[in-house]
């Protein structure tokens, strides 16, 4: 897990308390600033998890690399 995604897991919870918090009060403004919030949070953990992806595979390139190098 790196940064990305937890600061979108951050975002997204905190998101959706002040979501919640906006609707029990019925405040419109919090309520908006809870959704824009999760969403944000929820493209932080693509980026982190897009992050993720390409260095796991750039892993397995390297070590399939090194694997026919060796086989030589």
């Amino acid at each position: 897990m790196n940064k990305q995604q937890v600061k979108g897991a951050t975002n997204q919870a905190t998101g959706a308390v002040k979501k919640e918090v906006g609707k029990m009060t019925g405040d419109r403004s919090t309520q908006a600033r809870g959704t824009a919030q999760e969403i944000k949070g929820k493209v932080q953990q693509g980026v982190g998890n897009a992050k993720e992806d390409v260095r796991s595979n750039s892993d397995i390139d390297r070590s399939s690399r090194t694997r026919r190098s060796s086989d030589r």
